[in-house]
């Protein structure tokens, strides 16, 4: 265990929060000190006051010569590295606290230079920590697998790692030798410098362009005024000249952006064959042991089932009185509906809406939100968005920005999953096992969207509000399953180019881009100018590539869990609940994959990607009823 499994656990809640809804809240303060306490993060339950966490911060330091006191040595028998294991566990730990102590006031209080001086010299600390154990894995997979299975069998102390242990022995093949690391690590910095050129290109150096609206408002189309104008102007001609102004920055620079795309997988394909894989995705999906064909069957299935997306969109054509659709024509309300959710009104829905999970999981949650985990509503100098973040040994801290929409209710919801799953894998697994992966973060969150899609459709009686809801269901959906399945099967085959040293350019990711487009969307929306040129600012595909469709494998494991649940007979519905709430309580203490298998998803099979599909083609027609309703 080490500094990156600590990042790792931060980063995983904090890209889960990607997902959701950053938007200016509506009930805001002047001041972090007007907002009332109940609505604040309760930091004292990390450390009491400064001096507490100086004193664990300090300690530290003796962590880690007691850690190099055994370099060398844990070969030797099975007591150093039991040793070594104890110290670096304690220190593990601290270092969650004494870093989110520290981040968690930063969030909310951005301003604050002290706090700012306290993380960089956290940072400083982890990042000398990592230079002084880099010897542990080297010197750990040395000792032979037969005596390390050995140990195990027969020291007590040792079991709770014996997942992690054991593991480094499947990944041997691939870990280099020390000339072979040494001559590879001297290309670690060049190999990044692509995605920070695409970062530069977008974001520093990027010049968004204005546009004059309908109503004479001059406005520059900026992502986030892009965005703005979509979902809310209802002048087609504004949002045509705002969808525009935005991909012509991108277009323009097209060539470059492909230049830094092709640079970026050639960097990955050398990296993949110096540690003898075959492919790209290999090298990717192997760190959590994930089958190939589980990425072949999820791009696969997908698009060969686009239809209900399509008819979605014919229906929104439709319901929008349009002539012509055009993909910037996504984001508007199919209905004027403007009502505000309080927040406490909020928190009673979502509490009510996860009873499905059992009495003991609704009062976890109910605790969660009355005992400073939430930081609740905006403030100066508070970071955007929403995120949930352990601290083992204490609890999740989950930050929002309430703005009292309906979007935000389900961002309640999404994120109270998170807080959830942590909770619950906290309580259960010892701290070697206790953080779950990527791969599987996001079924908590999606499943409890769900079961609040069918608590609200049950108690509201308003038309419109109904026509709202399903229409975020279904927007989400799109979002997090098609979307990230089109975006992992673009990454595919461009990888795939490389790969067999197919030439590569701005028209040939173009044309890719399109046939890709053309099968998820048909004819149902009109092509434009810019219409393959997407590939040219998603981030992932540049900063993290491979890695959208867990997103999509997320989507499909809990819907799949969501209709064993909340299906079939009552005895079956219990079996159901029982292998869910396991996954929950499992954090990291098998492959994520085994896993899922476990608690009823195999993803490797269609039927669980089809799942999905499934709800999604239930709720357009559901969605197609209620507007049919409204309108007579």
């Amino acid at each position: 265990m080490n500094f990156k499994q600590l990042k790792g656990g931060v980063i995983l809640t904090l890209l889960a929060a990607s997902m959701c809804l950053q938007a200016t809240a509506q009930v805001s303060y002047k001041t972090r000190e007007e907002i009332p306490a109940k609505y604040k993060w309760n930091f004292s339950d990390i450390y009491e006051n400064w001096d507490a966490w100086e004193a664990d911060f300090k300690s530290m330091s003796k962590d880690i010569e007691a850690i190099q006191s055994l370099k060398g040595k844990l070969g030797e028998n099975v007591d150093n590295l039991v040793s070594l294991l104890t110290v670096q566990e304690n220190l593990m730990k601290k270092a969650y606290k004494v870093y989110q102590f520290v981040s968690f006031q930063s969030t909310v209080d951005g301003k604050n230079m002290d706090l700012q001086a306290k993380l960089q010299q956290v940072g400083m600390f982890f990042a000398n920590m990592g230079m002084a154990t880099t010897w542990i894995s080297p010197e750990m997979i040395q000792i032979p697998e037969a005596t390390m299975k050995q140990w195990i069998a027969e020291t007590p102390a040792l079991k709770p790692h014996a997942f992690d242990l054991m593991d480094m022995y499947r990944m041997q093949k691939h870990v280099l030798n020390e000339k072979m690391g040494r001559l590879v690590s001297f290309f670690s910095q060049s190999s990044g410098t692509a995605g920070d050129v695409f970062t530069a290109l977008s974001t520093t150096d990027i010049e968004f362009q204005e546009i004059e609206l309908s109503d004479g408002k001059t406005v520059k189309v900026t992502p986030g005024m892009y965005s703005h104008i979509t979902s809310t102007n209802k002048n087609q001609e504004d949002r045509k000249k705002a969808y525009e102004a935005l991909y012509d920055v991108y277009y323009k620079n097209k060539n470059t952006y492909a230049a830094i795309y092709q640079g970026i997988m050639q960097s990955e394909w050398a990296n993949a064959r110096a540690r003898n894989y075959e492919s790209c995705l290999d090298a990717s999906l192997e760190g959590n042991n994930i089958p190939k064909d589980v990425y072949l069957n999820l791009i696969n299935t997908v698009r060969e089932h686009t239809a209900p997306v399509q008819k979605y969109t014919k229906l929104r054509k439709k319901v929008l009185g349009l002539e012509k659709y055009y993909g910037f024509d996504g984001s508007m309300s199919l209905v004027d509906f403007n009502k505000t959710y309080p927040y406490e009104e909020a928190v009673e829905i979502v509490t009510k809406s996860v009873l499905p999970l059992g009495k003991d999981y609704q009062a976890k949650l109910e605790n969660a939100t009355a005992s400073g985990w939430l930081d609740v509503y905006e403030n100066p100098g508070k970071r955007s968005g929403a995120f949930s973040a352990g601290v083992y040994g204490v609890h999740p801290y989950m930050l929002l920005n309430y703005d009292e929409t309906l979007e935000y209710v389900f961002t309640l919801a999404h994120e109270l999953g998170h807080t959830m799953h942590t909770t619950l894998s906290n309580e259960t697994q010892p701290f070697a096992t206790h953080n779950y992966t990527i791969f599987v973060a996001e079924v908590a969150s999606t499943f409890n969207e769900r079961l609040l899609l069918d608590h609200m459709m049950k108690i509201t009686k308003d038309p419109k509000e109904r026509i709202a809801l399903l229409n975020q269901a279904i927007q989400g959906i799109i979002g997090t399953f098609y979307a990230q399945a089109m975006f992992a099967d673009f990454e595919y085959q461009a990888h795939t180019m490389v790969e067999k040293d197919q030439p590569v350019n701005a028209d040939i990711f173009a044309k890719l881009w399109g046939d890709i487009a053309q099968k998820y969307y048909g004819d149902v929306a009109e092509k434009t100018k810019y219409s393959n040129y997407p590939w040219t600012r998603i981030p992932h595909f540049y900063n993290s590539p491979y890695y959208v469709y867990q997103y999509a494998t997320c989507f499909a494991s809990s819907a799949k869990l969501y209709n064993d649940v909340t299906t079939g007979s009552k005895k079956d519905k219990k079996a159901a609940l029982k292998r869910y709430t396991t996954l929950l309580q499992s954090g990291g203490n098998d492959f994520p994959m085994e896993q899922l298998k476990k608690a009823g998803v195999d993803l490797s099979k269609p039927e669980a990607i089809l799942a999905v599909i499934n709800q999604l083609d239930k709720l357009v027609d559901q969605l197609a009823i209620e507007i049919e309703k409204l309108e007579k």
